[in-house]
């Protein structure tokens, strides 16, 4: 019962280490793609405006006629105004991860912020004045739309057009249209993203140079700039992780090491019988170690197969996102990679955890343990 109880501790451990870690590296992970979407060019937004890769998460709106005047800037090769919207609440509950995003992009220039994803299904509208969108696969498949479904938005009637066929996380969520009509159903006549494509030969960091000194109150973002922005906050979330996996490793260890202590205690008369009918020190010494290592391996079986389940629990609570959409890709959410090093890990601290106990036991006196057990 103690060793099944140590099993099951180990079991916890590992499930609690891959949920938060497996979470956070997903987490971490979709922030970074968010960059991909604005990819080679300079990103204009207001200045007071908090920017997390390529996402505003403030509202900072920017005068439309600011599109003409960076367009007449050197090296300007074209420029997108680009209406975001994204809600962090839901149904009246706040969540950390908001439920979908919203693009309005003219309707001629999706290859600015898509690039060369195509689509599942359907087509990209190609009238701004029509009331179609396109839908990322996931909210799609959520709410059960398919090409030619209509779709409801703060009281106007949606056409979905099509289906995007793509993997990157922001883009499964999102709602794309004509930027007219996003600024018809959210803000009429208003943008808060600019962005601006280089000539051929110029660096990013020169273009931004020059619109922050031509345009006053707007930030001009590179990727590089962007990417500078979020380093120090993954950089302390991995710290994060790192602390956390140390403590449970930490708590395992003892785990182990206290109850092969208490078993090799228990069985001093057969590993003393042991040595003296001549069985080698080594021979003791491997069967405790060996019997730790089972521990690991066992605990670390169970808390990977529940770990993972409770990864993608995780995930659904964070998003809002029925939990059977996370199933197929839970090799998405849990690397193999990382299931392996987890449980590398799991086993190397249960065998060091009865190295202790193994020494303890082969330097036991035979002959006091001997009178005293017989």
């Amino acid at each position: 019962m103690r060793t099944l109880l140590c099993i099951l501790g180990v079991a916890l451990a590992t499930t609690f280490v891959i949920a938060v870690g497996a979470t956070t590296m997903r987490y971490t992970t979709v922030i970074k793609e968010m960059n991909v979407l604005f990819s080679g060019q300079v990103m204009v937004v207001s200045k007071d405006t908090i920017v997390i890769q390529a996402i505003p998460i403030t509202r900072g709106f920017l005068p439309p006629s600011l599109v003409e005047t960076i367009n007449g800037i050197d090296n300007v090769e074209k420029t997108v105004p680009i209406l975001f919207i994204t809600s962090i609440t839901l149904e009246g509950i706040i969540n950390p991860v908001p439920p979908n995003f919203t693009f309005g992009i003219p309707s001629e220039d999706w290859q600015m912020l898509l690039g060369p994803t195509p689509l599942e299904k359907g087509y990209f509208p190609t009238n701004e004045s029509n009331n179609e969108v396109v839908l990322g696969p996931s909210l799609a498949e959520q709410y059960n739309f398919t090409v030619g479904s209509k779709m409801e938005i703060n009281g106007y009637e949606l056409n979905v057009t099509g289906i995007l066929d793509t993997r990157l996380a922001i883009l499964t969520r999102s709602i794309i249209m004509p930027l007219t009509l996003a600024q018809t159903i959210y803000y009429p006549g208003r943008i808060n993203i600019i962005a601006v494509k280089p000539v051929q030969g110029c660096s990013q960091k020169d273009l931004a140079d020059e619109i922050e000194r031509k345009v006053e109150s707007v930030n001009a973002l590179t990727e590089d700039e962007r990417n500078d922005m979020i380093q120090p906050v993954l950089a302390q979330v991995e710290m994060w992780n790192v602390g956390i996996q140390t403590v449970v490793f930490l708590m395992s260890l003892i785990l182990v090491m206290t109850v092969t202590l208490m078993s090799v205690s228990e069985r001093r008369r057969d590993f003393a019988t042991l040595d003296a009918i001549g069985a080698p020190l080594s021979y003791v010494f491997r069967v405790v170690v060996f019997e730790a290592m089972l521990i690991g391996v066992l605990g670390g079986i169970l808390g990977i197969a529940f770990g993972s389940f409770s990864a993608i629990v995780l995930a659904s609570l964070y998003t809002n996102i029925p939990i059977q959409q996370f199933f197929p890709s839970l090799l998405e959410i849990v690397p193999p990679v990382y299931m392996l090093e987890i449980f590398a890990a799991i086993v190397i601290v249960c065998c060091f955890g009865g190295i202790l106990p193994a020494l303890n036991a082969i330097r036991m006196r035979i002959a006091e343990v001997l009178r005293a057990e017989y």
